[in-house]
């Protein structure tokens, strides 16, 4: 049996932390042993305990805008050689063995220095695709060229920026997501948001959810969207986000820019929920506004799990997702014009109908949990140090 240990950047329910909470599960646990440490407490902390997985918080720092600065630098550097050493003392404590460390983001850096103390491979698994600040894409593209075995990328526009950024190709591992298509279903009961959020039966759901941050599009999506509330009486929007600790300004200035629609009555706001597999079940349209290219959108694949039609930028992984005109409709990146106009028109047709039924059938012939655990499962079958 394989003892691999996994580093996280936190302890939330957003595209990673649930895809990190799938991995471990799905393992074959007469083959693997998964520990997972996590750098704070929260929902992922509890869930991976429910499962029954090894889990344990040691707060890390995660590479973040607030240590870009000298004294940030400072206390980056000290408790990065601290805390990774507290790592190896829990390790060491519990009589623990790695064979495999998989660190499951880009901005956890510890994985350098756990790599030489613990004299085992790194396997960097990649969900992010930076495009600026360049100065720290490029550090951290050295860094996974440097010391990572294996870079495991989450789509084929994230291999392709790593290749552009100087990673070599032969490290790259493209291995897809994929969501329980049995929870993520079109069974799945959201009823109840109709008498919590007040909107009418007959209402036409369109909305996104993502992080509240500068560059999921939440702006983008009001701004493309809203006028719509103008020409059908029976849309209601939906933003569904939280912000980072001490991004807290977002949500309120979020919050003021819908107060100030002219419809805002039929715009509803909802910081992060624990049910989000209903909420993508009760949208009928969800628009993905990213701004920079989102790797593989978990969200979009939950959607398309529940049978829903998806429309967004074409960038990123969502150009593997969505078929254009089959399962949904991608328009130019940035062009708020271009995705008010295929709202509308998938509005007007109902082609949002046909379409969902379609995502369903592509998440899952390409997108399968199955084949997300089997890829992971041969990966490790394969360590070698």
């Amino acid at each position: 049996m394989k003892t691999i240990l996994y580093l996280h950047a936190g302890a939330e329910m957003y595209g990673a932390d649930k895809i990190l909470l799938e991995l471990v599960t799905g393992l074959d646990k007469t083959k693997f042993r998964p520990v997972v440490i996590l750098p704070t407490d929260g929902i992922l902390r509890k869930k991976l305990e429910e499962a029954q997985i090894q889990v344990h918080v040691i707060p890390y720092p995660i590479l973040r805008r607030k240590y870009f600065n000298p004294k940030g630098i400072i206390n980056y550097a000290s408790n990065y050689r601290n805390q990774s050493d507290a790592i190896v003392k829990y390790l060491n404590d519990n009589n623990i063995k790695v064979d495999l460390l998989h660190v499951n983001t880009l901005a956890v850096l510890e994985g350098i220095r756990l790599k030489k103390k613990l004299k085992v491979p790194l396997y960097w698994h990649i969900h992010e695709i930076i495009t600026h600040p360049q100065i720290i894409n490029k550090f951290l593209c050295w860094c996974v060229n440097r010391y990572a075995d294996k870079a495991i990328v989450v789509s084929g526009p994230v291999k392709q920026h790593l290749i552009d950024s100087g990673i070599k190709a032969e490290k790259i591992v493209v291995i897809h997501n994929g969501i329980d298509s049995n929870v993520f279903s079109p069974d799945v009961n959201s009823d109840y948001l109709y008498d919590e959020w007040k909107i009418p039966q007959n209402a036409i759901k369109v909305g996104m959810i993502g992080r509240v941050n500068n560059w999921k599009g939440q702006d983008d999506f009001l701004d493309a969207l809203a006028p719509l509330l103008n020409e059908f009486d029976d849309l209601y929007l939906f933003i569904v986000g939280s912000a980072f600790d001490g991004q807290e300004w977002r949500i309120k200035e979020l919050k003021q820019k819908i107060a100030s629609l002219p419809h805002r009555n039929r715009i509803i706001f909802s910081e992060f929920r624990k049910d989000n597999y209903a909420v993508e079940h009760f949208f009928d349209i969800l628009i993905l506004p990213s701004t920079s290219p989102d790797p593989l959108p978990t969200v979009v694949l939950e959607s398309m799990g529940c049978g829903r039609a998806v429309i967004g930028y074409a960038h990123g992984g969502i150009t593997e997702m969505v078929k254009d005109g089959y399962n949904g409709k991608l328009v130019e990146p940035l062009n708020k014009i271009k995705l008010r106009k295929a709202t509308q028109n998938c509005i007007r047709s109902k082609s949002y109908i046909r379409w969902g039924k379609n995502s369903r059938k592509r998440l899952k012939g390409c997108f399968s949990y199955n084949n997300f655990i089997d890829s992971f499962d041969k990966l490790y079958r394969k360590i070698e140090y």
